[in-house]
């Protein structure tokens, strides 16, 4: 019987991660075992970019109704505590929406909630 190699394997397992690593400058695009490291850690930051985008839209949203609060007379704390004395359910990114797009509708939130507070 003839014997059989993972030849054909190991050759679509390199290309694999060649593709992933296409665009990569020099060795990090040709050789497998340099674009396997790479590869690998681009995957890592990826993965750890998504977590951070999702941080940094709440940073956003979070700086964008302080904004909008402080020109209507309150602080975030003082605000966002009001709006839930008062039983408004709103998330953050459609309240920084709203501070951004609907001033008077925010207006109307930030009266409501001054008077909960108060």
């Amino acid at each position: 019987m003839a014997r059989i190699k993972g030849g054909m394997n190991a050759r679509k397992k390199h290309n694999r991660t060649l593709k992933l690593a296409k665009g990569y400058r020099g060795a990090r695009s040709k050789q497998y075992r340099i674009a396997k490291q790479s590869v690998m850690r681009a995957l890592a930051s990826s993965y750890a970019g998504r977590k951070q985008k999702k941080r940094q839209f709440r940073r956003l949203w979070i700086a964008r109704i302080n904004a909008a609060a402080r020109i209507n007379g309150l602080s975030y704390s003082k605000f966002m505590y009001g709006l839930k004395l008062a039983g408004v359910e709103m998330n953050r990114k459609v309240l920084a929406d709203m501070a951004v797009n609907d001033a008077e509708g925010f207006a109307t939130l930030a009266e409501l909630a001054k008077s909960k507070v108060a």
